[in-house]
């Protein structure tokens, strides 16, 4: 929720009126029913790869405003060519196999002069619980998360202009390693690295971690950092000119003179 009020706080200093909003990786709706809210003339399409979240967005409806609920896969958007003026995704890039491809189908889809703007998790984002696994037995059990210059990069690579990337951190307390766990099962979070265990975790590596993470306890809570990377990029007003082949020349129209002249 908080990181979900800082990135439409931010679009208050973007001067748009768009016509279509696209709230990419829209989850149970709450972020397309305040965009829904701001754009009262605009068209919010809460967009999500799990029928089950947008059934549940579907009760974010009021009669009033509604928005529309599409089915899909954001590295493959079911969405014409230049249709979006906006695109918003709050936490939902990290669980993204391919970024680039998320970041190439966002291009595709945005008018010229459209906007996305988006918040993701950064690398130092539940560094406390990585290191307290990493202690107790040698898999991977925490998601790694890209750093901001590899995002910025992937934006560019992506087609899209003028990237802004920053970062905030966000901790939260817990009474108890299970706690926080229960946190992160009830948001839906999921290891998607290749070194995670394929089994069940034992109780054995279960108590070694917990063990370790009491060594982060201050003033009787257990901290979870949350690193959140804020970014916003352009799709430009002027088509992307392809860069010559090797062996290649290109000859500007301007030079090519009449015959004879």
């Amino acid at each position: 929720q908080r990181v979900r009020a800082e990135l439409l706080e931010r679009l208050e200093l973007v001067r748009l009126q768009p016509a279509v909003v696209l709230d990419l990786g829209a989850g149970t709706g709450h972020g397309s029913r305040l965009l829904r809210q701001r754009y009262r003339s605009s068209q919010v399409v809460a967009l999500d790869l799990a029928e089950g979240m947008l059934r549940e967005a579907g009760r974010q409806q009021p009669l009033w405003r509604r928005f529309r609920r599409v089915c899909g896969n954001a590295a493959a958007l079911p969405l014409r060519d230049a249709s979006v003026d906006i695109v918003f995704s709050s936490l939902m890039l990290q669980w993204c196999n391919d970024p680039d491809a998320v970041f190439r189908e966002c291009r595709r889809v945005l008018r010229p002069g459209g906007l996305l703007t988006f918040a993701t998790f950064g690398p130092d984002t539940l560094v406390e619980l990585r290191r307290a696994w990493a202690a107790a037995d040698g898999h991977t059990h925490v998601n790694r998360f890209l750093d901001m210059h590899d995002l910025g990069d992937s934006l560019v690579r992506a087609g899209l202009a003028e990237p802004v990337m920053d970062v905030e951190r966000y901790t939260l307390t817990y009474a108890s390693a299970a706690d926080l766990m229960r946190d992160l099962k009830a948001i839906g979070a999921r290891n998607a690295n290749a070194g995670r265990p394929r089994g069940l975790t034992g109780k054995g590596a279960l108590a070694a971690m917990t063990a370790a993470y009491e060594s982060c306890r201050r003033d009787g809570r257990l901290p979870a950092t949350y690193e959140v990377v804020y970014g916003q990029a352009w799709c430009p007003s002027e088509p992307r000119r392809r860069r010559p082949a090797a062996g290649e020349v290109v000859v500007p129209l301007s030079r090519i003179g009449r015959r004879g002249g």
